[in-house]
């Protein structure tokens, strides 16, 4: 463990935060460090001095949460700013009864360039579809007919299940065992942290990465 990842740590032990512990991903990796980057759900600049990974669930409260009160935040301040990559990661949970139809609709949103949108209306109607089951109307009711069929097309093609399996092993390797988990990397070090963590305790954690970079 060198300097830079104790600082890591200490950082988030001082914010107050249940710092998961530090680990390597067995993974093949990419040259900026992190594999298997589908660039229809990944956003910002690759050369960003920080990369976040999110592996969250559409069914999940806690990544309702955490997409409403903080990665909005992060995504405007930080990613358009060029300061961080940001991907989002598919990881529906067996508990969860429509999760993996909902991850299959966002991946098909995300090949016609409509993920932010199909996300927002996901997570802001989660209790509905939840109850009903209404993925599809959920989607349609954001999107043109033409680009629903779209989207359609996709969820029936079959294709995109490989995709999320990916997402879903990354996230093992990892060691993911509740969503949110989010995955920070910086200068060749990796930090993850499970849960939600408010935008005010983000900003401090990602300054303090930033200040190093």
């Amino acid at each position: 463990m060198n300097r830079r990842t104790i600082l890591a740590g200490s950082i988030l032990l001082g914010l107050g935060c249940a710092f998961a512990g530090l680990f390597a991903t067995a993974a093949p990796q990419s040259p900026n460090g992190v594999s298997d980057v589908d660039p229809h759900t990944a956003f910002g600049s690759k050369t960003a001095p920080v990369i976040i990974e999110v592996f969250s669930d559409f069914q999940c409260p806690a990544c309702k949460t955490l997409f409403t009160t903080t990665n909005r935040q992060v995504m405007d301040n930080y990613v358009s700013t060029g300061k961080v990559y940001f991907i989002h990661r598919d990881y529906p949970l067996p508990m969860h009864a429509y999760s993996r139809i909902a991850a299959r609709y966002g991946r098909a949103a995300a090949e016609i360039g409509k993920f932010e949108t199909v996300e927002k209306v996901l997570f802001e109607n989660q209790e509905k579809w939840e109850q009903t089951g209404d993925v599809d109307g959920t989607v349609a009711s954001v999107l043109s007919p033409a680009e629903m069929a779209k989207v359609r097309a996709l969820v029936k093609g079959g294709a995109l299940d490989p995709l999320i399996d990916k997402d879903y092993a990354l996230g093992q390797g990892y060691r993911v065992n509740q969503t949110p988990t989010t995955v920070f990397h910086c200068k060749g070090q990796t930090y993850p942290y499970a849960g939600v963590m408010t935008y005010a305790t983000l900003k401090q954690f990602l300054d303090q990465l930033l200040s190093q970079s």
